[in-house]
């Protein structure tokens, strides 16, 4: 069965309707938390609010989450909130949230489970409990409220005061863990959420703590700098290990980073470099897991209209030896995804593709290159400085 919000196969209860308005501690102003599906809330709205925040990032945009859901959806249920000012039925900010158990039925053969780099040590959570997460969060690297600033802490407010209301509408099953992950260290919506939920959970006797989920190594480059005034910041190992590489695979051939102009025909090619490069461990095996995968990154090419998305071939003579998916904004390259042809190890082709990756950040004036979540040894060989990702965990009485 397909979970919808009229079939909840893992949770008793349904949603069929919008829950009620619910009001949350004083605020200025006054918000309303009302839960909808995410295919009632249109791409435009959607997107106005996400760009009303400066924390949010292409993860936060309507493209990525229903990319997410069209691929993903039989692993979760539903739980979008939109927030109103009580007297505008148009939406002032959005919740994407979405619930599930921690471990699902469909979990093993569809691989929908939280991944990290190197190990990390989170508290661990019964596999059996109903948690709350952020939307798409399994596979999204930042969350954020989707929001303007100013109405952060009225957003916490009326987000909590809904988690709060127990049992929820339709006959649901109540939450036992409010998970949220993928929070930047420094977005305020970290710090409005805590703070609502540890004045709310001091009278439900919530459990409430923040702990660092894992970090976002990310280089930040000189203004105006060249790629070779980059290089120099480097350590002097790594800025002749970087050059060396780069001139190898130029005597190979001539070398360019080439931008794909119908990712719909050259996704193909970027699936078998992936799985080339990762074999079992890789996102497209043929297993319903990998038919998920595929259908997630054609979704999020077919979606994104603004140039966000990004797939992209580094080329020797002509030979395609590696690819990767990127997500760009003005001021941030975000690295989420590549692949490599292993029989061209000797030529480089992961260390020179990042190179041309950061000239072609240099010659766009985007002066962040982020590898986002894993503190892999490789990224700090580029200067990358960690920023960290925290997660708030809440848990009710007894879990």
């Amino acid at each position: 069965m397909t979970p919808t919000l009229e079939t909840e196969p893992d949770c008793s209860g349904v949603l069929t309707d919008p829950a009620p308005a619910m009001t949350g501690p004083v605020a200025s102003p006054r918000l309303t938390a009302e839960r909808r599906p995410f295919g009632s809330i249109d791409r435009s709205t959607w997107d106005r609010l996400a760009a009303a925040n400066p924390w949010a990032t292409p993860f936060s945009r309507w493209a990525f989450h229903r990319a997410w859901w069209d691929a993903y959806g039989a692993s979760a249920h539903e739980d979008t909130l939109t927030l109103c000012d009580g007297v505008h039925a148009e939406p002032v900010g959005i919740v994407p949230l979405m619930h599930r158990h921690v471990v699902e039925a469909t979990d093993e053969a569809t691989r929908s489970t939280i991944r990290h780099g190197p190990p990390v040590s989170l508290t661990a959570i019964d596999a059996n409990c109903k948690v709350v997460f952020f939307g798409a969060s399994y596979h999204a690297d930042y969350a954020t409220i989707l929001t303007a600033p100013k109405d952060l802490v009225s957003a916490a407010d009326a987000l909590v005061g809904e988690l709060a209301n127990d049992p929820p509408p339709g006959g649901a099953a109540p939450w036992e863990v409010v998970d949220l992950r993928r929070l930047r260290t420094g977005d305020p919506s970290l710090d409005a959420l805590a703070a609502a939920f540890k004045q709310r959970g001091a009278a439900q006797g919530w459990s409430v703590t923040t702990e660092q989920e894992e970090v976002c190594p990310v280089v930040t480059l000189a203004e105006g700098a060249d790629f070779d005034a980059y290089l120099r910041t480097l350590s002097k190992k790594s800025r002749h290990e970087i050059r060396r590489k780069i001139r190898r695979a130029e005597n190979a051939g001539e070398l360019r980073l080439v931008e794909s102009t119908d990712p719909a025909v050259d996704l193909e090619a970027f699936i078998d470099l992936h799985q080339r490069r990762w074999g079992d461990d890789g996102l497209f095996p043929p297993t319903p897991g990998g038919g998920a995968s595929r259908l997630f990154v054609r979704r999020l090419f077919e979606l994104t209209d603004d140039g966000m998305t990004r797939l992209m071939f580094l080329t020797v003579g002509g030979r395609r030896i590696a690819a990767g998916i990127h997500f760009e904004t003005p001021e941030r390259l975000f690295l989420y995804n590549a692949g490599t042809d292993p029989d061209t190890r000797d030529l480089s082709p992961g260390v020179v593709m990042v190179g041309r990756y950061i000239e072609w950040a240099i010659e766009r004036g985007i002066r962040q290159i982020d590898f986002m979540r894993g503190a892999e040894p490789y990224k700090y060989d580029w200067g990358a400085v960690d920023e960290p990702v925290q997660r708030l965990l809440v848990r009710r009485p007894g879990v």
